[in-house]
This record gives C-alpha cells, sequence and structure tokens, in this order.
C-alpha cells in the first residue's frame, strides 16, 4: 500500500498544498506549511506506519522513502535537518462552521486560531490597556492577565483619568498608612515603595472585574534576591487585594526565578498564596520552582532563543528545532513525568524562523499548542484571529511528553542548585538582563511617583 502525495507549489506563498489518498480512503486534503527553503518539504507520518511513501513533486523532486518513529508522536520528516510538528501536515480546507464575528471587529467565515488554542491552553493576555484587556475578554477567549512594572509605570505616566484615579489612590494610601508625606527625600521610600504596591493592586483589581480568571502581580523586582522582604511585600499586596473584597484566589504573585524568588514561593504557598515564578530562562529554575511548589512558572522561549541566536550566528530555526521551544517542552514534560501540579505558562515570543517569513510571529505559539498556559500580547493575539483553526494543532500532550521526559527528578538544595547555575551561562545571563530591564521600568514608576508626593 502506498501513500501518495501530489504537491503543487503556490508561488505566492510560503505553503505547499497537496493531495494524499490513502488505500481505499477519500482523498484528504493537508497544507505543507512553511519549508525552510523552496526545496524543502515536510511530511509527517502518524503512528508509526510501516509502508513505502511515494511523494510527487510538480516542480521539484520524486522520491521513495519508508515511515519510521523518531518519537511516541510518530513523525517522519524530509527537510533540512529539523522535524516537523504535527501542525506541519493539516487539513487545509476547514469542514464547515457558520460565520461569526467576534466582539473586536473580525468577521470570520470559519474559526479563528484564537478559538482553536483557546480549547486546550488557556490564555492570559500579556496587557495592561483596561480597554484592550475588555475587548479580548468579551471574546470568552481570554481568560486571565498579567502585569509587570512595565504596565503599572505606563498606568502612573498615562493621562486617562481611570489611570489618574489609580495613581491618586495610590498616593493617598500610602500617606494614610504611612502618615505624612512631608518627609524629605529619603523618608520617601517607604511611602513610595507602597504606593507602587497599592498602584499595581489598584490595576490589578479591575483586570479582575474583565477576567474571569487569576491575575498576576508582580512583587517589586529590586527584591529578587531578599527571601524575606519578598515573602513580607506578597503578603502586604494579598491583603491590599482582601481590602478590596478580592480574594487571594484570584490573585498570582509573580516572583522572578532567583533561588530566593523561588524559596520566597515555597513559603508563600503554605500560606494559600499562589504564585508564579517569572523570567525562566533554564529548566534548572523550572523543576526547583516546581519542587517548591509554586503555582505556575512562565519561561520565556523567546529570549532564550534571542540568547542562542546572538550565540551560533543562526537566524532561522524551525519552530520545533527552535531552542525556547524544546527548553519549555522540557520542562512541561518534567512536570508532567513526576506529577508536579506546576503549571506552564510560556510568554515572550519571537519568530522562529525570522521576521521575514510569513506568519512567523507566532511560530513559537504554534510549536508549544497545548502547553497549559500561555501569556499572549495583544498584537499576537490579533495574529491569531487572523489565521484559520486548521493552523492550530495540539503539540503538547501531557502522556506523550512525559513518556520522552529524560531528566531525573533528583532535589535542588542550595548547594547543587547553585553549583549546577554557574554552568548554565543562558539562564544566567537573561535572568541578569530581565531583572535589569524591569528594574528600570520599577524606577520609571519611581519618579513619576515621587513626584506625585512631591507635588503634595
Amino acid at each position: 500500500m502506498l501513500f501518495t502525495v501530489m504537491i503543487e507549489v503556490k508561488k505566492d506563498q510560503q505553503d505547499i498544498h497537496g493531495n494524499i489518498n490513502l488505500h481505499n480512503h477519500h482523498p484528504k486534503k493537508y497544507l505543507l506549511s512553511h519549508p525552510t527553503s523552496p526545496l524543502s518539504l515536510y511530511v509527517c507520518i502518524g503512528h508509526c506506519l510501516n509502508l513505502p511513501i511515494t511523494v510527487h513533486s510538480k516542480s521539484f523532486f520524486i522520491m521513495q522513502m519508508k515511515a519510521f518513529s523518531l518519537f511516541p508522536a510518530s513523525m517522519v520528516a524530509l527537510s533540512c535537518n529539523a522535524f516537523a510538528p504535527k501542525s506541519v501536515l493539516r487539513p487545509s480546507v476547514i469542514i464547515g462552521r457558520s460565520s461569526s464575528t467576534t466582539s473586536l471587529g473580525v468577521s470570520t467565515a470559519t474559526a479563528t486560531a484564537l478559538e482553536e488554542l483557546s480549547k486546550m491552553t488557556t490564555i492570559s493576555i500579556d496587557s495592561g490597556d483596561l480597554d484592550v484587556v475588555a475587548r479580548y475578554a468579551k471574546t470568552g477567549l481570554v481568560t486571565d492577565a498579567t502585569t509587570n512594572p512595565l504596565f503599572v509605570s505606563q498606568a502612573g505616566a498615562n493621562g486617562d483619568k481611570r489611570y489618574s484615579d489609580m495613581v491618586f489612590d495610590a498616593i493617598m494610601y500610602a500617606k494614610e498608612k504611612m502618615g505624612g508625606g512631608d518627609s524629605p527625600l529619603a523618608d520617601f521610600e517607604p511611602e513610595i515603595d507602597l504606593a507602587m504596591d497599592k498602584l499595581a493592586v489598584n490595576l490589578g483589581a479591575k483586570l479582575t472585574e474583565m477576567v474571569p480568571g487569576r491575575v498576576s502581580t508582580e512583587v517589586d523586582i529590586r527584591l529578587s534576591y531578599d527571601t524575606g522582604a519578598s515573602v513580607q511585600r506578597a503578603r502586604n499586596i494579598i491583603k491590599m487585594y482582601e481590602e478590596m473584597g478580592i480574594d487571594r484566589s484570584r490573585i498570582l504573585i509573580k516572583l522572578a526565578g532567583t533561588w530566593e524568588g523561588i524559596q520566597a514561593a515555597r513559603i508563600l504557598e503554605r500560606e494559600n498564596i499562589q504564585c508564579n515564578i517569572t523570567l525562566i530562562f533554564s529548566f534548572l529554575q523550572a523543576a526547583a520552582a516546581a519542587q517548591a511548589g509554586a503555582y505556575l512558572v512562565s519561561p520565556f522561549p523567546g529570549r532564550i532563543l534571542d540568547w542562542h541566536r546572538t550565540k551560533s550566528g543562526k537566524d532561522s530555526f524551525h519552530p520545533t528545532a527552535d531552542p525556547g521551544v524544546l527548553q519549555v517542552k522540557r520542562m512541561y514534560a518534567y512536570f508532567k513525568k513526576y506529577g508536579y501540579k506546576t503549571i506552564c505558562m510560556p510568554s515572550s515570543w519571537r519568530p522562529s524562523r525570522g521576521t521575514g517569513a510569513v506568519g512567523s510571529d507566532i511560530d513559537e505559539i504554534l510549536a508549544l499548542a497545548g502547553v497549559d498556559e500561555m501569556t499572549i500580547p495583544p498584537s499576537l493575539l490579533e495574529s491569531l484571529l487572523q489565521r484559520d483553526a486548521g493552523d492550530v494543532v495540539r503539540e503538547c500532550e501531557a502522556n506523550i511528553d512525559a513518556a520522552t521526559c529524560c531528566d531525573p527528578d533528583f532535589t535542588l538544595d542550595e548547594a547543587t542548585y547553585r553549583a549546577y547555575w554557574e554552568t548554565d551561562t543562558c539562564g544566567k545571563e537573561k535572568l541578569d538582563e530581565g531583572i535589569d530591564s524591569f528594574t528600570r521600568s520599577t524606577l520609571e514608576l519611581r519618579e513619576i511617583l515621587y513626584n506625585k508626593f512631591a507635588e503634595g
């Protein structure tokens, strides 16, 4: 029995269309997506079928090969040096669906990639813009939200009355709690710290009115290497939320993925304060966070890819060979194999194939479809709305990925962690860079609030 794949190359795009005839089944139309060059062709064969395959290319070549299995997903790839994901070979003609118009004003004749992704992955919006969050939340596809110092800083500088009211309330709250605000600059620090946390809570509280799920609020990034201070600030943040009538189950406390931040999460989780360990660039960080009982980790596949691009000089990767995607898959597989409840929520995305490739902005997102949760900025949510549901195929499967995990579940104490960390160049460099970036945003916010205090 033969699979016959008849390929028609479309000159105006990077996709290749073809038909597959299997035994006595009716022909099915597939889309072989995004070859890395005109002479590259990806063919995925499922379930370890040990049969001959004939590939007829109208424009390029004819060849035969045997199907074989490299992974439990049972895939075969014909390409330069990368394995194609399941989404590379997919139906290009989607079965009939009724037309719909999203609340964002996007009219679709078929389901969108965002809709399909939301069926397998919880989606959190990465924005502090209340109008944008409200629009996406109304679709019912985005259920969670996350903030960071940049978003809070932008809120502090925004002339919109809603944000100005948040800033004013934060300053008045700090003055009331700390007693005054007429002290010299050196004594402003406690008031400003409290006002920063209150502003973050005010923004987060608004977001809880828009999304039904959890909202992440970050502890001052400058405390990333101070476990005790991080724990105290986190407790104060939760207390402020609860003063506003918001249950702690709706809030995730964001802590940097330092050893100290992870140990702060260990303490807070015992107090039923759920934590999001952010700035994850290394399997080591993720494993330590899971062992500490962190509710969630936020690995940054895009920034991991940035590091590897810089070091290797290689600009383009197939999405499934993207170093950031591979790191996230490794974390996810480890969690699933050893029964850790920690959620894997990647954020910070880059185009695996480079910015010149059509549709590459969501390469990493599609390559991780099916992971527990994702944080996605509005621009990429819009890209997903413009793509068809057929572009999304589950790439993360708990049981399959657990079976591929080769990492031992050895206990990480501080000495062991630090010894391994010294060898993790990517993790160390990107964590330092991330903390520096968030610190700059925090200092910008501090300056805004100091000027507000000085105004009286």
